[in-house]
């Protein structure tokens, strides 16, 4: 039988504990944009994929780009799109599919949040100190 940990030995508390710290500031820092979390990841993605990688994504194309369930994807971009951060469009090879666009006003606001975050990011994970080992660990557990 395995050993009992303590709670402050248990890697998955930690890592838990963590995490909910970061959403904390994450969504503090965004809160003067009026975005929540999952809204400034899936506006970024899809300002990524069109401005930086030259693509026309759909929302299952954002949706894997940001690691987010389908379903949610939809209902975040309907959101951004009533925001006019995002406009919708039916893609002319799949009717099913939307094709996702970002309005300018999107780009202004997605560059800016990303701004805010990058920073939020670096003061949260300052305490680490050297970010190389941190980042090779979150690469090995990014599945």
């Amino acid at each position: 039988m395995a050993e009992s940990l303590e709670p402050g030995q248990s890697p998955g508390l930690l890592l838990w504990r963590a995490t909910l710290s970061w959403q904390r500031d994450i969504t503090a820092a965004l809160k003067p944009l009026g975005l929540t979390h999952v809204q400034f990841v899936l506006l970024a993605s899809a300002w990524w994929l069109t401005q930086v990688a030259g693509e026309q994504p759909s929302q299952r194309r954002i949706a894997e780009h940001a690691n987010t369930d389908a379903m949610m994807t939809s209902q975040v971009i309907r959101t951004l799109a009533d925001k006019r951060l995002l406009l919708r469009s039916t893609n002319p090879d799949d009717a099913r599919a939307r094709v996702i666009e970002v309005t300018r006003e999107g780009v202004e606001l997605a560059v800016l949040a990303v701004r805010v975050v990058e920073e939020a990011d670096r003061l949260f994970f300052e305490a680490a100190g050297d970010q190389s080992a941190l980042m090779a660990v979150l690469k090995a557990l990014n599945r």
